[in-house]
């Protein structure tokens, strides 16, 4: 059987995968709440939701550091990962080895196929096909925000890193309804001064990749008088998979704070 990943390669799979090895969070999460327990064969040691997955499956290191003997430990005769998230040198000796699927999102469609395809590979069409529609009509039901406040994404202290544009992160900033000041693209440096020049009305620091804690809007409030500092669930802003279901509702909440 073959399967058309997102970057336009070729998986190629003799039967229904049972060993899966998945390289991402948020695409372990989706495997899981398919129904893929007993297929699910390695995660990385970031995939901590659900918890009983995260202490119950083997971990095969991070996502930028793939523990490459684990892996073949496993012998998977299915590994799925991502473009950003997994590093190319390692997916590249994985494909050698093993069929490797690999998601590439950029938007909300891009997360909505990427769940489809994932039900597909796995032989699991019907259950990513409600999980895709409960998405898709959550998204739908949110209100549109005319005049949407300007804000700022943080996704790194010191240097200090913003979500811009050309990431998922920026669709998801507006879904929430905001506006990303951020003109550049992917996740440019900025200087405290550049941040303070953008006069935001919101700025929003996530609480991962890097861990941002009260000590930190404290931090900002002080420089930023005018601004609203918030902290937010950076999982709902990144995580593209069936966590997507529970997004719009986080979101209507951040725009009463």
């Amino acid at each position: 059987m073959f399967y058309t990943d997102q970057m336009n390669r070729q998986c190629v799979l003799e039967k229904k995968p049972e060993r899966i090895v998945s390289l991402v969070p948020s695409q372990s999460e989706l495997l899981w709440d398919l129904g893929l327990q007993n297929e699910l064969a390695g995660i990385t040691k970031f995939c901590i939701h659900p918890e009983k997955m995260f202490h119950t499956i083997p971990r095969i290191g991070g996502t930028k550091q793939l523990d490459l003997d684990a892996i073949r430990k496993i012998n998977p005769d299915l590994i799925i990962g991502n473009k950003e998230e997994n590093d190319r040198k390692q997916i590249e000796a994985l494909e050698k080895e093993f069929p490797v699927w690999m998601s590439d999102i950029n938007n909300l469609g891009d997360a909505i196929e990427m769940i489809k395809s994932v039900g597909m590979i796995t032989q699991r069409v019907n259950e990513a096909a409600r999980i895709a529609d409960t998405i898709f009509a959550s998204f739908s039901k949110s209100p549109v925000i005319s005049n949407a406040p300007k804000a700022i994404y943080l996704i790194w202290n010191k240097p200090f890193m913003a979500a811009g544009k050309n990431t998922f992160i920026d669709e998801m900033i507006r879904k929430a309804g905001f506006t990303n000041l951020i003109s550049e693209s992917r996740y440019p440096e900025l200087t405290e001064e550049q941040i303070a020049d953008l006069q935001p009305e919101y700025l929003l620091l996530s609480s991962e990749p890097y861990p941002f804690e009260e000590k930190h809007v404290d931090y900002w409030k002080k420089r930023l008088p005018e601004t609203k500092t918030i902290i937010v669930d950076g999982e709902f802003f990144s995580w593209y998979g069936s966590r997507l279901q529970k997004a719009p509702e986080y979101f209507n909440t951040l725009r009463q704070k």
